[in-house]
């Protein structure tokens, strides 16, 4: 017991023993390393599968986080796209001296042997048959129906719509059909010898009564001339974006365009009948 006492106070206080010590400690910090290696790998594997837990968590957080601000990015886009078409209907309105109405298209026909749309204004706002529709680039087409609350429009692509128009260069005159593709309208019986150029700007020539004169209708892209026929071969592209305008222009307009009586009605429909009239194309 003593000697016990004697050996601690000589290791504490004198340095005697410190080789002894140092042997000692050789000897044993491997044990209590190896006596160690179950509370580590404990300690590892909680810390391991802790954070994958929550790098999981956090990993789902984020993606639903992504998600929304894609939504969110793609309204923003969407909504930008619609303020700009906005601002060029609205700059298209500064060079127009009718009264116009901005309407939205609410409806397409599904029937693609039949181009009408379906807009949201109606009789309460005005609307009358064979009113001209544009969008800020050219003309749409014109009213044919109208109802309380919305109208069906007929575009100039339809193949049953034909238009006057003339060449905004130099004045000639033409009629521009509708083929039943948005993207292509025919002018019918041209001379081989008339003055039309691949380019040329067609405009609305007023004539028939339908539509005021100067407002773009197509552009030529197409002229073949054949020395053995009588005509030439025309084909033009609409001006107006007729499978994209979301917003289009309801035109009143001021210098006599106005919504007839159904007396005028049916005093026209009796001037055009085949008995009063030769047969002319629907204009």
């Amino acid at each position: 017991m003593f000697a016990m006492i004697a050996l601690i106070l000589i290791g504490l206080y004198t340095t005697w023993l410190k080789p002894i010590r140092q042997q000692l400690t050789f000897l044993i910090v491997p044990f209590y390393q190896l006596t160690d290696i179950p509370r580590r790998v404990s300690d590892w594997g909680g810390d391991v599968f802790t954070s994958q837990t929550d790098l999981r968590s956090e990993n789902e957080s984020l993606k639903i986080e992504l998600l929304i601000h894609q939504r969110k990015l793609l309204q923003m886009a969407a909504l930008a796209a619609e303020n700009v078409r906005l601002r060029q209907l609205l700059n298209a309105t500064d060079m127009l001296q009718d009264k116009v109405l901005i309407a939205e298209l609410i409806g397409v026909s599904p029937n693609p042997l039949s181009h009408t749309v379906i807009i949201n204004r109606g009789s309460k706002e005005g609307v009358y048959e064979r009113q001209p529709v544009l969008d800020a680039f050219g003309l749409m087409g014109q009213v044919i129906e109208v109802d309380e609350d919305n109208s069906r429009v007929l575009l100039i692509s339809d193949p049953t719509h034909a238009i006057p128009v003339q060449v905004n260069r130099n004045g000639v005159r033409a009629i521009a059909e509708g083929t039943g593709d948005l993207n292509r309208l025919n002018l019918r019986h041209v001379s081989i010898n008339a003055d039309i150029r691949e380019g040329d700007l067609l405009v609305s020539s007023g004539l028939g009564d339908r539509f005021p004169v100067g407002y773009p209708v197509a552009e030529v892209e197409q002229v073949v001339r054949n020395s053995g026929q009588a005509f030439a071969r025309v084909i033009a592209r609409p001006m107006a974006r007729l499978d994209r305008s979301r917003h289009v222009l309801l035109v009143f307009d001021t210098h006599g365009l106005t919504p007839k009586t159904p007396a005028e009605h049916s005093a026209a429909a009796h001037l055009n009948s085949p008995e009063t009239a030769p047969a002319a194309p629907d204009l």
